[in-house]
């Protein structure tokens, strides 16, 4: 019996992990994939304090590392199933476990295209957040694809320091805010390609262009980086028997607290305005502290 089980080892739940256990609980991560969630796949980070620049790896491994050397036990298994009854059981693909209290931080995967060699050239030329990534693209050309509010917000934020931005959106229009909209149309440096779908990747270490297939014709394009923004999947599956999910597929929450006493949510399968690295870190503390508070108790 565990006094609290995080499911994902992303910045989220090892900051909770850390926490936890200098309170000396016994507490276990289990997490499916990789360590570090996607952070590990940023190959550059500039924007964490007290850090000038990491890769997303190395800083994924240092706060592994620091999680492990206080004596958080860390598991490679998926969880498959949360049941709740006066405790926490989680059944995973090799084991059951058993806790006190629950802490989800599965986190949210961006949504990708499909296309063979995609997943091989992300940190390679693709990327999905530009407040992280976008600052390698000074004086380069970009392409952003999507057409809704984060995709234009994303065009307008390369837009101010990359030669030139593709923005290549499927539908006949743009479906941003109009606002934005205007925005983006005033813009020299920004071709914004409708009816268009990307078709090819084209790189094999590193990102050198994309084919596009726009209104049946097919049409080569020469970029530098790709930021895809065509939206979020939240990886909250597991617990939409059990917790509030809104119409998006993020869980509810009152700051990481759930409307069981004993179940905690921390970083981005969390419904909020913003999602970093510091945010995470900060849902990670918060989820703690309410897991430490329940148990004390």
């Amino acid at each position: 019996m565990y006094d609290v089980i995080i499911i994902g080892a992303g910045p989220a739940g090892l900051t909770a992990s850390i926490y936890l256990k200098r309170a000396n609980k016994k507490v276990l991560i289990l997490e499916k994939e990789s360590i570090g969630g996607q952070m590990a796949s940023s190959p550059l980070i500039e924007n964490y304090p007290g850090v000038n620049a990491i890769s997303g790896s190395e800083l994924a491994n240092n706060m592994f590392e620091q999680a492990s050397n206080l004596g958080v036990e860390i598991e490679l298994d998926e969880a498959k199933e949360v049941q709740i009854t006066d405790h926490v059981k989680v059944i995973g693909d090799s084991n059951t476990y058993s806790a006190k209290s629950l802490i989800i931080a599965t986190g949210s995967k961006y949504k990708l295209l499909g296309l063979p060699n995609e997943e091989n050239l992300i940190g390679k030329g693709i990327h999905f957040c530009v407040a992280c990534d976008g600052s390698f693209y000074k004086d380069k050309v970009v392409a952003v694809i999507g057409g809704g509010n984060s995709a234009v917000v994303n065009a307008l934020s390369l837009s101010e320091y990359v030669k030139k931005v593709y923005l290549i959106q499927n539908a006949s229009t743009l479906t941003c805010e109009e606002m934005l909209l205007d925005k983006i149309t005033k813009k020299d440096n920004v071709e914004i390609i409708l009816e268009s779908t990307v078709k090819e990747i084209i790189g094999d270490d590193e990102l050198e262009s994309i084919v596009i297939n726009n209104k049946g014709s097919n049409k080569t394009l020469k970029i530098d980086g790709m930021f895809i923004s065509i939206g979020l999947i939240p990886q909250s599956d597991i617990v939409k028997d059990i917790l509030p999910i809104n119409n998006y597929g993020y869980i509810e929450t009152n700051a990481c607290e759930t409307n069981i006493p004993f179940v905690f949510v921390a970083g981005d399968c969390r419904d909020k305005r913003v999602r970093q690295i510091t945010v995470a870190v900060s849902d990670g503390t918060l989820a703690a502290m309410g897991a430490l508070n329940y148990l004390n108790k």
